[in-house]
């Protein structure tokens, strides 16, 4: 099939999509192979994942890597994982998987974020698994990662956030919160409400919003929920339009709730991670990778978990919390015969992989099957109730570097500006983004 080629380098997310679209329109490779083969006759599986090698994660990864080798020792096939950081404020993981795309180098099977699905299954990176992978196993993932009705991608682990809060500052302003459940969620105005009261105790940050976080996708994963949580939508279900949905009422309403916070000084752009983490600060929105951070970080303010908790996303018209992890994939490479990436991405996405892996990064398991007896009230309970109750995915969309680019700018320029405003004007160069895309397509 002929393909167009996109040229130039492209590094900021929002150029990164049409650099996919247009990559899925060049030539492919026709070669067959099933891989490299190493100076010792073993069948190379390679494998790209997006941390540090010395994180947590990254040995988790590479402890499931070796542990495959060593199943596979007979079978002459080896997997050889390649570690490149997503760094915050920098899309280093991303570039390089445009560049391989458009070089035909890339390994065999990668890890992606959720939320890239149809953006990377429209540009030909990934391949279809959909017969990979039968019914019952299907089944036992909270989410899959689909697009246009086939299968794509398989999570590592499941990701929800919350609020985490420190019981001393709310003992001290009088603040009861037991009652605010993921069954029973706080509204918009009680959220405001625990605030004030942070706020006239003499808690200079009520809440930590992560305003500042908006160089990469942190604060699109931690804030979209709140428009949801309006009744607003971003895009239409075929994800190509945004005027009158990015810019619609019950939209503003979503983005109005955060802005109220700013103007009443209850959050600020200049709130600082430690704030919280040394005890100064009443609430921080983060995900489940904080949990373990707490419990072994910052100890001096959080001696104990009868020092901090969790609370589930407040509602406004509905209740929504964000969902949508990492995963695994195999990609559209010049390795047609994928018997092995099929075998290392089932031994990777296993319920034995999914325990270890969510053991050490403090993440919710990816498979239902993997219990992990969370008591009932824990941080951990909350999130797994978030997901399974109230979880709302990101737009699936193939413009959604585009979309979650124009997202963080919204949030940056609430600050000065009226929400309205910032609304229209970021729908319109959004939309004019999207409208590239449809062309392309």
């Amino acid at each position: 099939m002929m393909k167009k080629f996109w040229k130039g380098f492209m590094t900021t997310a929002a150029a990164l999509a049409l650099t996919f679209w247009a990559a899925a329109c060049r030539s492919g490779n026709d070669d067959t192979d099933q891989g490299e083969v190493d100076t010792d006759g073993n069948t190379i599986v390679s494998i790209m994942f997006h941390v540090d090698s010395k994180s947590a994660e990254g040995r988790a990864y590479q402890k499931r890597v070796d542990a495959f080798n060593a199943a596979y020792k007979d079978k002459k096939v080896k997997a050889s994982a390649r570690f490149i950081a997503r760094t915050t404020g920098a899309t280093d993981y991303e570039t390089q998987l445009g560049n391989m795309l458009n070089e035909g180098t890339l390994p065999d099977i990668i890890t992606f974020d959720a939320p890239n699905c149809a953006s990377y299954a429209n540009a030909g990176l990934l391949y279809d698994i959909t017969s990979v992978i039968d019914d019952e196993t299907k089944n036992d993932f909270l989410s899959l990662n689909e697009y246009q009705g086939k299968l794509y991608g398989l999570p590592i682990q499941e990701s929800s956030a919350g609020f985490y809060y420190n019981k001393a500052l709310f003992s001290k302003a009088g603040i009861n919160v037991e009652n605010y459940t993921v069954d029973n969620p706080w509204t918009f105005d009680q959220f405001k409400e625990v605030c004030k009261k942070l706020k006239d105790s003499g808690v200079s940050t009520p809440v930590n919003m992560r305003l500042n976080s908006t160089t990469d996708e942190t604060a699109t994963y931690l804030l979209y929920p709140f428009v949801y949580a309006a009744g607003g939508e971003f895009l239409s279900d075929d994800g190509l339009t945004a005027t009158g949905y990015f810019n619609s009422a019950a939209t503003q309403s979503g983005f109005q709730f955060i802005k109220d916070l700013i103007v009443s000084g209850y959050t600020s752009y200049s709130a600082t991670d430690e704030e919280f983490f040394t005890g100064k600060s009443g609430m921080y929105l983060s995900a489940g990778w904080t949990i373990p951070d707490i419990d072994n970080k910052y100890t001096d303010a959080f001696p104990s978990r009868d020092s901090w908790g969790l609370l589930p996303y407040p509602k406004g018209t509905a209740a929504a919390s964000a969902t949508g992890s990492w995963s695994f994939a195999i990609t559209d490479n010049h390795h047609t015969d994928k018997t092995y990436s099929k075998e290392l991405l089932l031994w990777l996405t296993s319920t034995e992989s999914s325990a270890e892996i969510t053991n050490a990064t403090g993440m919710i398991p990816a498979r239902k099957s993997v219990e992990k007896n969370y008591a009932a009230g824990s941080p951990e309970y909350v999130l797994r109730q978030q997901l399974e109750k109230t979880g709302k995915a990101r737009p699936a969309t193939v413009g959604y570097p585009q979309f979650s680019s124009a997202f963080r700018n919204v949030i940056y320029e609430l600050k000065d500006n009226d929400v309205a405003s910032v609304l229209n004007n970021k729908t319109a160069a959004l939309q004019l983004e999207l409208d590239k895309l449809k062309k392309l397509g």
